[in-house]
């Protein structure tokens, strides 16, 4: 009788358990149901967010992000951040919710072979024996870091028969771009594809698995046209890059194609100025990085002139250039500001000026632009000051025009 007794409350227990279970479940169903109608009936699928936060949220309070999200212009993009990174876009914590600061460089070379990445491997690997430390800290600061990367990453690959210098650098040394701050870098230029269509490949996923956004070359045409966007402080800001180098119909730096990788030339001006177009109409601020000029000229060729009028047109906000290995001037385009050429920043063993450009976005527009002197000598790059300064400042001056360049690298220009 104990037994059948203590069986009953077993049997009681049991089916009260389970009534109580059903209904917590069925009322956290409900309630799930509930939250999804409500979120998605006000949230468009496409969470962005920058390579380095994949797989964390952006923001501390989920439902307190979602809601202040909600009322910006691009706070529908709250999904899917796989999807929309392959897009190339992303979203930066910028240091001031007031603007965003992007800073500029121009070539750089990590090909052991050669002078500045031979030195700084026999002083032990440190970059910043190679780029000054102050230097670094510059880079390190801004919001969006970008330079041009000439050169492949790859073990493997051919050198291009009768081309003159062909670069190459381990993948490894790509660990030296996240050490500057680096957050995005061009490709689009005349020796990303000096060992072949493999090392070009290679260069890409070694670029994708350290988290380093590239733009100007690809696995095909559309890949290498891409832009890379960046949401930050409610701002899309996308950067275009393309090369003018090499001028011929079939040139050593292979073009991407419909089907096949290369990097996105810009002799031919239409498909870039399609690029920037639409980049124009989705965007709040497009910048155009473009490797152009002739090399160790400081005068602008017609090529560089022409192309600065069509980019402005096309909606370009800000152009910057490379490829001649020395500076040229800062000018104004239909009210665009241009920096035809930022020399080499890191590059070999000669002597030449150099510098880095600091921009600072506010309310979709340039709000600032300063150029900051450097000096490239001896496999070092070190930051100017006092009559070294006010010498490179000056040479600007001198062959700028339309502008007006202040004693620590300010340009103004009519709007």
């Amino acid at each position: 009788m104990g037994r059948r007794k203590g069986r009953k409350k077993s049997a009681h227990f049991l089916k009260t358990f389970a009534i109580t279970f059903t209904v917590v479940v069925a009322a956290g169903l409900l309630a799930l149901f509930a939250y999804r109608w409500v979120w998605e009936g006000n949230a468009a699928p496409g969470h962005v967010v920058d390579r380095e936060s994949v797989g964390r949220p952006v923001g501390g309070d989920a439902d307190a992000d979602a809601a202040e999200a909600d009322q910006t212009r691009y706070g529908s993009l709250l999904d899917d951040a796989a999807s929309m990174e392959q897009s190339g876009i992303y979203v930066k914590e910028a240091a001031s919710p007031e603007e965003v600061t992007l800073v500029f460089a121009g070539d750089i070379l990590f090909d052991s072979r050669y002078a500045v990445m031979s030195y700084v491997k026999q002083q032990g690997g440190d970059i910043t024996v190679g780029i000054a430390p102050e230097v670094v800290d510059i880079m390190q600061d801004a919001d969006i870091m970008m330079l041009n990367n000439e050169f492949p990453y790859s073990d493997g690959g051919t050198p291009l028969p009768e081309k003159q210098f062909t670069f190459r650098a381990a993948p490894d040394t790509a660990d030296y771009l996240q050490e500057l701050g680096v957050d995005v870098v061009s490709l689009a230029n005349n020796h990303a594809y000096d060992y072949g269509e493999a090392a070009l490949l290679d260069t890409l996923d070694t670029l994708d698995d350290r988290g380093i956004a590239h733009v100007g070359a690809g696995r095909n045409l559309e890949d290498a046209s891409r832009p890379v966007c960046y949401i930050v402080n409610d701002m899309r800001i996308a950067i275009v890059s393309a090369t003018q180098i090499e001028r011929l119909d079939h040139p050593d730096t292979k073009g991407a194609s419909e089907t096949s990788p290369g990097v996105f030339r810009c002799w031919d001006s239409a498909n870039l100025l399609d690029t920037v177009r639409r980049a124009d109409e989705e965007n709040d601020l497009v910048i155009v990085y473009i490797h152009w000029g002739t090399e160790n000229q400081t005068e602008l060729d017609w090529a560089q002139e022409k192309q600065a009028g069509e980019l402005a047109e096309a909606g370009a906000d800000l152009i910057i250039g490379d490829h001649p290995h020395c500076l040229q001037q800062i000018g104004v385009v239909d009210g665009v500001p241009v920096i035809f050429s930022l020399g080499n920043f890191w590059f070999n063993s000669k002597t030449l000026d150099t510098g880095l450009v600091r921009v600072t976005v506010r309310d979709d527009a340039v709000a600032a632009f300063q150029f900051i002197p450097c000096l490239q000598s001896g496999c070092r790059t070190t930051l100017l000051d006092g009559a070294e300064k006010e010498r490179v400042l000056a040479f600007l001056r001198n062959i700028s025009g339309g502008v007006s360049i202040d004693g620590d690298g300010y340009v103004t220009w009519p709007r």
